[in-house]
């Protein structure tokens, strides 16, 4: 007998009529890449 793999919670998830997005994890470059997005349009309209 095969066993599942666990399934948390998942760190977003969207339901908007017939779509359904899941996101299991968020990867670390993301979280780099809007973070740093942030930064530089704060800095941008700050000048």
């Amino acid at each position: 007998m095969e066993q599942q793999p666990k399934q948390g919670v998942p760190a977003f998830e969207l339901r908007f009529g017939g779509l359904h997005l899941t996101v299991r994890r968020i990867p670390g470059w993301l979280v780099a890449l809007v973070t740093t997005s942030g930064a530089t349009l704060t800095w941008w309209t700050q000048r």
